[in-house]
């Protein structure tokens, strides 16, 4: 499911306008990257967390050139889904998932 096919669902089953969910939507966008990129974190019950996570300093290796390169600590965001959430995916069907998956047009 891509942005548009979520818009186009939310409107559909709450009636508000296409226009209206969009406004909405990237407003939600917006306000986690701006709270994450805080060092905030963002906790929504029943659904998961938005967090920060450290990447600890290390030595990567520039392949071309075969030299060392540093890689200083830094923060990555991530997503944790709450137990509600993680117990909803795991009742999917494995064959309903995959079969699904290939129904998918990514064109």
């Amino acid at each position: 499911m891509r942005k548009a096919d979520l818009i186009n669902k939310i409107a559909e089953k709450t009636n508000i306008p296409k226009v209206d969910v969009l406004v909405t939507l990237e407003t939600m966008f917006k306000e986690i990257k701006f709270t994450l990129s805080k060092g905030e974190n963002i906790y929504i019950r029943g659904f998961g967390s938005f967090i920060t996570k450290k990447r600890a300093a290390k030595i990567g290796r520039n392949i071309k050139r075969n030299t060392a390169v540093q890689i200083p600590a830094h923060f990555i965001p991530a997503f944790k889904p709450a137990k509600e959430f993680m117990q909803e995916v795991k009742k999917l069907e494995i064959d309903t998932v995959i079969k699904d998956e290939g129904s998918d047009d990514m064109a």
